[in-house]
């Protein structure tokens, strides 16, 4: 079934036409009418949210934003609360928790089960970016001594309060991890095979206290669809779904985009941000930056008798700059993106800076011989044309092996390599850049 446009949806709430109402909410996917949830007026919200059926109540809830999820709280009654919390995936009831203002807190685990608030209160104990704030325990746990059959009456008896059942962990009398075994493996054995001859030993795992982001990577690298999580005594105490991987993913591109771009990054969505918060993370940087531009003032002022003798070395300056600056932004991209999906490493330094070395020095040849060959023709000056040919020609070299290096450098000193992107890199080759180009001149000239 097409998804309906909000003011069809709207006008069916209106008139109060409650069977097609529930039709739509049957037949539609959770996000799409999450989406379509999210456009409607307060009232029409209400209405459309209790005509939903009760088992896809919690699940589209989990997909709605943070603001539409309060204004929902704030109508809803305790009864009605207290069974979207208990239908919600742990791990998305404490991503939700986490959003809400204190006092939307305090009513929802008021309407919680006491076992559901001691579990989101275990939660909500683990660091904000390790591997313990993202899992869930909500999994299925099987014991070695097991048979197919019994591994099946188990699934079937705790499945349907599961985030996955395709994957489940094998664990001892007091919960140590010891194997894996997937529904496909069950299918294919026969019924009286044992779980402890059919299970996957040396099981990949992370550690309740790992960074999400590498996390993430883990599950890129084996293409895994949920990973278990355990204490620092292989105790089984979670479970991380790729679905949450994904999500630490998108967060941390953000990121990565907010930091390249000098902003400080924000969770908060642009619409919902005031002028002042948004302000506040971009003013420090833009501070920053324009500090270090006068630098490049100063290196102008410096030889400013140089244009006196010369003016016509004014006019490649733009050129220079914004050539070098692009150079540099080049390779530092490249970087950051090898670094962040696992491709270089920062034992490869080497052989970065030897391949960009070699790939600068092509450019910049070409570049250069190309600006000699048009300044030359436009000015007929052919002193001018070599200064300007063989200071981008330096200048594409420095920039690019500063690109290259500056994410590595901010690497290793446990900074994020995104820092060292296009801003930064295009402030430190401008400096750069000029003051090649008004070293050679100066050379050449004797000024």
């Amino acid at each position: 079934m097409s998804i309906p446009n909000t003011p069809d949806l709207a006008s069916l709430i209106d008139a109060k036409k409650h069977r097609e109402i529930k039709d739509i909410a049957t037949n539609t996917k959770a996000i799409d009418l999450a989406e379509e949830l999210e456009e409607l007026g307060q009232e029409q919200r209400i209405i459309l949210f209790r005509s939903l059926p009760k088992d896809a109540a919690a699940d589209i809830f989990s997909h709605l934003s943070p603001d539409t999820q309060e204004n929902l709280i704030e109508l809803l009654t305790d009864p009605e609360l207290a069974y979207i919390v208990e239908g919600l995936f742990l791990d998305d009831a404490v991503d939700f928790v986490e959003e809400m203002p204190a006092n939307v807190v305090k009513r929802v685990l008021k309407n919680a089960s006491e076992e559901t608030r001691k579990q989101i209160n275990q939660l909500l104990q683990y660091q904000e970016d390790s591997a313990g704030s993202i899992m869930t325990t909500e999994y299925v746990d099987l014991k070695e001594e097991m048979t197919v059959d019994d591994a099946f009456a188990r699934i079937r008896k705790v499945g349907m309060d599961k985030e996955t059942i395709y994957t489940c962990y094998v664990t001892d009398s007091v919960r140590v991890l010891g194997g894996v075994v997937t529904v496909k493996t069950l299918l294919l054995s026969q019924k009286t095979d044992k779980i402890g001859d059919i299970m996957t030993p040396g099981v990949i795992c992370v550690n309740t206290g790992d960074d999400r982001e590498k996390v993430a990577e883990i599950f890129q690298r084996y293409d895994l669809i949920a990973l278990p999580v355990v204490d620092t005594e292989r105790h089984l105490v979670g479970i991380i779904t790729v679905d949450d991987a994904m999500e630490v993913l998108e967060e941390e591109n953000t990121e990565d985009f907010h930091i390249m771009a000098a902003m400080e990054p924000s969770d908060e969505p642009y619409l919902s941000a005031g002028i002042f918060k948004l302000a506040k993370h971009r003013i420090m940087w833009l501070l920053v930056l324009m500090v270090s531009a006068f630098f490049t003032g100063g290196i102008l002022t410096h030889y400013e008798s140089l244009f006196s003798a010369f003016p016509a070395l004014i006019a490649a300056i733009p050129m220079l700059m914004d050539t070098g600056g692009n150079a540099g932004s080049q390779s530092s991209t490249l970087i950051i993106r090898g670094m962040a999906i696992g491709e270089l490493r920062l034992s490869d330094w080497f052989s970065i800076f030897w391949k960009e070395l070699r790939v600068s020095l092509l450019v910049g040849s070409i570049l250069g011989f190309i600006n000699v060959v048009y300044k030359w023709c436009l000015s007929g000056d052919l002193t001018l044309a070599l200064i300007v040919g063989a200071s981008l020609c330096i200048t594409v070299v420095f920039a690019k092996l500063i690109g290259c290096m500056l994410p590595l450098l901010a690497k290793r000193l446990r900074f994020d390599p995104a820092l060292m992107a296009a801003p930064i890199v295009t402030t430190i080759v401008d400096a750069c850049s000029l003051s090649v180009y008004f070293w050679i001149a100066g050379k050449v000239v004797g000024a």
